[in-house]
């Protein structure tokens, strides 16, 4: 079984950073395969609705993301982290969002899918606010979250959205890295009792 994880954080080793390597290491107990991979890092263009991916349901656009779209198709798990900028994902997490267009144009529009939508693949996001959590303050990421696992065809059934991280530490945080290990851990074995 193979897991993908995307850190959409521009910073390493901080809070979204440590919390995704603690559900890595529940997915390593159940002997996943983790790639993590820091979109920082990448050369990831803008998408500029050039509708190219509309009639062939693939993007011209010559960048990393043409090393991304193999590894998703191929992941079982997808976690996504990112920290919450304006009530939204990072701008690294949502540039490579917007490149998922190319799936999406496959699927819907040209009933031809360039990602295996025959594979039961999970999602998990993980995101973390340096603000005290309101009523309201996690929506739009995980609305933004939602549309990025369907476009890649995972069911997207994990949330550890953290606020207050300005106050405390997610390193800090004793019970939070426990939920984090163990939902690495959950997701394996939803995905093993779906895939039977």
């Amino acid at each position: 079984m193979k897991a993908l994880v995307l850190l959409g954080s521009p910073r390493r080793a901080m809070n979204t950073d440590f919390i995704l390597d603690c559900v890595i290491g529940g997915l390593i107990e159940k002997n996943v395969e983790v790639e993590k991979i820091f979109l920082r890092n990448m050369s990831i263009n803008h998408c500029v609705d050039c509708k190219a991916c509309a009639k062939t349901g693939h993007c011209i656009i010559d960048d990393d993301m043409k090393l991304l779209y193999p590894k998703l198709d191929e992941a079982d798990i997808i976690i996504l982290g990112s920290p919450l900028y304006f009530n939204s994902v990072s701008s690294i997490t949502k540039t490579m969002i917007d490149r998922c267009e190319a799936f999406w144009c496959s699927k819907y529009l040209l009933k031809k899918s360039s990602i295996d939508r025959n594979k039961k693949r999970k999602g998990m996001f993980v995101c973390t606010a340096g603000s005290k959590a309101d009523n309201h303050q996690f929506k739009g990421a995980t609305l933004v979250a939602d549309l990025f696992f369907k476009s890649v065809n995972a069911e997207y059934t994990h949330n550890i959205l953290i606020d207050n991280t300005d106050e405390k530490n997610t390193k800090k945080r004793e019970k939070l890295i426990e939920i984090a290990y163990n939902n690495g851990k959950e997701i394996v074995d939803e995905l093993d009792v779906r895939k039977n």
